[in-house]
């Protein structure tokens, strides 16, 4: 059977990039809407990075989504984690993880927070600190996933692109980076506007 190729952006962490034809990977993609939201993010304290606070894990093990079920590995885009003081997921230790973050992690946090949960830290992606791929595929674009423990930050430091052309495991997502300019950079060619981590609310979750 004949695979087609798809252009396919390559950017690595220092900043440089090419272009080159790729044969993606097949991906089973759920576009699906947000969950409902009853808080929003702003004015929350800063969490992961503190020195006492639990260090971010590999999620490359099979570990599937505490939202939506699917096995994060097997699909594209960004990623996160979230570590909680008294409380665990389902079915697990922590940390809670995640396929998706627009979806899936802010949605599945802010829930359990209203349930009286503490966050003890909160990951997420960080595309200023992985080479990562922009691919098409099937008349959508993609962005790579990164599920090794050196590939996350602390999401509360880092820039989001927020309704760009890009999608991951669920959908549209937030695209994360460490440095503005990376966010920046990487608006201007995908669209969509640089926000940070207070500046996400059940606004953009919901949109």
């Amino acid at each position: 059977m004949h695979e087609e190729t798809y252009p396919t952006r390559h950017v690595h962490s220092n900043g440089t990039d090419c272009d080159h034809a790729h044969p993606p990977t097949r991906r089973t993609v759920l576009t699906a809407g947000a969950s409902a939201v009853l808080a929003g993010l702003a004015g929350c304290t800063s969490f992961g990075g503190g020195p006492s606070a639990p260090e971010p894990i590999a999620l490359d093990a099979g570990q599937a989504c505490d939202n939506c079920g699917m096995v994060i590995q097997k699909h594209p885009g960004p990623v996160g984690q979230v570590f909680f003081e008294e409380n665990a997921p389902e079915g697990h230790e922590n940390p809670a993880y995640f396929d998706a973050l627009k979806q899936c992690m802010f949605p599945y946090r802010l829930e359990r927070e209203n349930r009286g949960w503490s966050v003890a830290a909160q990951y997420a992606t960080d595309y200023s600190g992985v080479d990562y791929d922009v691919t098409g595929e099937g008349g959508e674009t993609y962005i790579s996933s990164h599920v090794a423990a050196d590939a996350f930050a602390p999401a509360a430091e880092l820039y989001y692109v927020v309704e760009s052309e890009v999608r991951g495991a669920m959908g549209p997502d937030f695209v994360p980076f460490s440095a503005e300019d990376d966010a920046t950079a990487f608006a201007g060619a995908y669209g969509g506007e640089v926000v940070e981590y207070g500046d996400i609310g059940e606004g953009l979750i919901g949109k």
